[in-house]
């Protein structure tokens, strides 16, 4: 018999199942091979005292038994895939403590952790293990004063934990290479996990020289490809070799006798995966050096509050440069207020200051020069230059970027709006609320034309600059390398990464500042190649802010603490576990009631999730998007379908002048006006739906306490979905009154005036529609 685990997602079905073995298949199906399995058959069809029937899945057997728990009976193994045994009791092991730290299965973990199998490179033999290397000598981890102790104690085999604080500069990649080649010489596996392909190519290259060429580590990247990548990973579980650098799915690698795990950059939001459950580096190799008892190293330029719990519970110790090295090694760091931008003559042309100005200019003749912008492409934020409301797409209220300097594109439905105006106040000129990398190189270009600009960003990442006068503009996490360092560097737009609604937004904004900061020359030390002087970095954002002192400070250590003890205060991740629940009403309280929580937990809510905008994709979290046609959508009664039969072109064209010819527009609209105290107003207005005000004429019903006479109205004008303006709110009456305005169609057909909605009217200043009185589009999804 053969406990197999079948690659099903459900929950429910995350346990072992019992299959029998053929006889033909008992040599190859030993425990860790992949196998087809029959699922789903039930008892109704069952042959020679075996189950037949059922869709076949994928599966790995576990463990070989002589007999079943069942008593029923049993199917049989449909395939062997493959003898080779890829799942091991290691892996297992780590992928069940995955799971049950994610409150995940464990056939969605074991889809992150093991690959794709290729049948040519599975044939293929690996080679044999080279004998491990000499001990490395400590070089550049001198600077730190327990990093020489760190490296004897790996390559004695023991299993010391630190959280490493980087000192700025290019040697981070080879101190890494030095810390994997005295974990080999004690005999015993690495594995070191970075955010991105282009900081494991630099660890790659810095390993490929510490350790004498290639056969004694991999990279495992996404970029290989899958061949190869099963090729390498292959070697990996075979043994083969003991050394592993690679991207995020590199943390479940297979290395044989680990004796340490490693982690660059935890703060970076590329280590948590996006497939359920989610799972975050950290914390795979948090549980993998507890399980398998290895070593720990969590190394950063700065340092998150996670990193900062696991030194001050003592989990692990700090291992950090003095005062005096950080001071040497770290740029030179300068504030400028926003305030002062605002004042500063200079900054209006090209969005400089004059200190920044006169800082670009005198570094540009030692070599060259970074630009930070937070933001990519060109404008991807304006808004109206009159009323600063945020500009909106017409048709789906997303918001609208400038891609180039001469077209407008809505950033969630793509469509052009040639024709932009403001709904709020009618203007048609706009103003940049941010702006990007393409728009910032561009004005950079004009204010000093002498000097090439290259850019840096997400369509185009640039890996190095060479070490002469240019303007690097990037967005962060894409920064080049300069040989020999940069001269300078400019972080601009500070307060867009510090005003996100993010609990991490000081974190991430102070960790993405270390990064830039960290590639400029030193201020003691002035840069590989340089001249003797160091660089400078100038920050455009509040000097008061707590991140920015870090900043100026170098100091990560610091804020890393300050923010963990006031989260500890307030009950916040990461000294509280949290997680969110999202679904019906119904579904939600009925988990809360059912769930079984520890003593002392707290639950919050449940409360309303708001709709999520039209026409943004959907996100996890957000709640449930109502279908077509049902009763009640996001508060708005749906409309009902127009007509198939479409008016003829003359009548379309009446009702698009219906502002000039009011009386043939097709539709009356009747408004009954409160007044309030005084009694109720009716009034009778004749609105046209073109580019013109209708004409309304009132006459109060008695008794009322106002004035007896006729009353006139002038409606707004609509500007609704489709191909003709939609009917518009009417503030109507005396006094307090407030129109409610409904079109009747009379020879003309509804779908003269398509798809009107209450949300897109704009009529008189004050018009305003209750709850309800608005309608989704006919025939489609509710665009709130």
């Amino acid at each position: 018999m053969a406990r197999v685990l079948v690659d099903k997602g459900p929950v429910h079905l995350d346990k072992l199942w019992d299959y029998a073995v053929p006889a033909e298949m008992d040599a190859e199906a030993r425990p860790g091979v992949r196998v087809r399995v029959r699922f789903g058959a039930g008892t109704g069809k069952v042959r020679e005292g075996r189950r037949e029937g059922g869709g076949l899945l994928d599966g790995y057997i576990i463990e070989r038994v002589a007999e079943s728990d069942y008593r029923g009976p049993l199917a049989a193994l449909a395939q062997v895939v493959s003898p080779e045994p890829v799942l091991g009791p290691g892996l297992l092991a780590l992928c069940r403590a995955v799971a049950d730290r994610y409150a995940g299965s464990l056939a969605d973990v074991l889809q992150l952790a093991m690959p794709k199998r290729n049948a040519r490179a599975e044939g293929e033999p690996s080679p044999p293990p080279l004998p491990p290397p000499e001990p490395p000598a400590p070089g550049s981890w001198a600077r730190y004063p327990a990093g020489p102790g760190f490296l004897e104690a790996l390559a004695r085999g023991d299993r010391p934990r630190a959280v490493w604080t980087a000192l700025p500069g290019p040697h981070w990649p080879r101190e890494w290479a030095t810390a994997v080649a005295a974990t080999l010489a004690s005999g015993r596996g690495a594995l070191v996990v970075v955010p991105d392909g282009r900081t494991a190519e630099r660890v790659d290259a810095a390993l490929a020289e510490v350790l004498g060429g290639p056969g004694r580590h991999v990279l495992l990247t996404a970029d290989l490809g899958p061949e190869e990548r099963y090729r390498r990973w292959l070697a990996v579980s075979r043994g083969s070799v003991r050394a592993v650098v690679g991207t995020r799915a590199a943390m479940f690698a297979p290395v044989r006798d680990l004796g340490l795990v490693g982690i660059w950059d935890d703060g970076d939001r590329s280590h948590s995966d996006e497939r359920l459950p989610q799972p975050h580096a950290r914390d795979v190799l948090l549980l993998r050096a507890v399980h398998e008892k290895t070593g720990f190293l969590l190394g950063d330029l700065g340092r998150t509050v996670e990193a900062a719990q696991l030194v001050e519970n003592g989990w692990a110790r700090p291992l950090e440069a003095d005062r005096e090295q950080v001071r040497a090694a770290a740029p030179l760091i300068r504030t400028v207020d926003e305030g002062e931008v605002a004042r500063d003559a200079e900054a209006r042309a090209a969005r400089l200051p004059t200190l920044a100005w006169q800082t670009v200019r005198e570094a540009l003749t030692r070599g060259p020069v970074l630009v930070q912008v937070p933001r990519r492409g060109y404008v991807p934020k304006l808004a109206c230059e009159r009323c600063r409301e945020p500009a909106r797409c017409a048709h789906c209220s997303g918001p609208l970027e400038a891609r180039d300097a001469e077209h407008l594109v809505c950033g969630w439905c793509g469509r052009d709006e040639p024709a932009w105006h403001c709904r709020e106040c009618g203007g048609v000129r706009l103003r940049a609320s941010i702006v990007g990398a393409r728009r910032t190189a561009e004005e950079l270009g004009r204010a000093f034309p002498a000097v090439p600009v290259r850019t840096s960003g997400r369509d185009h990442v640039l890996t190095s600059v060479p070490d002469r006068p240019a303007l690097v503009v990037s967005t962060p996490g894409a920064e080049p390398v300069a040989e020999g360092g940069y001269a300078a560097a400019l972080l601009l737009d500070g307060w867009a990464l510090l005003g996100r609604p993010d609990l991490r937004a000081g974190e991430d904004a102070l960790r993405h500042w270390l990064e830039a900061a960290s590639l400029v020359r030193g201020h003691g030390e002035g840069g590989e190649g340089g001249d003797g002087r160091g660089g400078t970095v100038v920050i455009m954002a509040e000097p008061t802010q707590r991140p920015v002192q870090a900043l100026v400070r170098w100091d990560p250590a610091g804020y890393a603490a300050r923010e963990l003890a006031e989260r500890s205060q307030l009950g916040f991740p990461p000294i509280s576990r949290m997680a969110a629940v999202t679904g019906p009403a119904e579904a939600v309280a009925e988990l809360i009631a059912s769930a079984g929580l520890p003593e002392g937990a707290e639950t919050l809510g449940p409360v309303p999730l708001p709709p999520p905008p039209p026409g943004r994709p959907r996100r996890p979290g957000d709640p449930p998007r109502a279908r077509s046609g049902s009763a009640r959508c996001c508060g708005y009664a749906p409309a009902r379908a127009a007509p198939s039969r479409r008016p003829s072109r003359r009548r379309r064209r009446a009702v698009w002048r219906g502002g000039r010819r009011t009386p043939r527009c097709g539709w009356i609209p009747w408004i009954l006006a409160d007044l309030g105290r005084p009694g109720l107003l009716l009034v009778w207005a004749l609105a046209g739906s073109g580019p013109g005000p209708g004409l309304g004429i009132g006459r109060p019903r008695p008794p009322v306490w106002a004035l007896a006479g006729p009353v006139w109205v002038l409606a707004g004008l609509g500007h609704g979905s489709g191909r003709w303006p939609a009917p518009v709110w009417v503030l109507a009456g005396l006094g307090h009154g407030l129109g409610v305005g409904r079109p009747r169609f009379g020879r003309w057909p509804a779908s003269a005036v398509p798809g009107w909605s209450a949300h897109r009217w704009r009529g008189v200043s004050g018009a305003a529609g209750p709850p309800g009185a608005g309608a989704c589009r006919p025939g489609g999804a509710c665009p709130e």
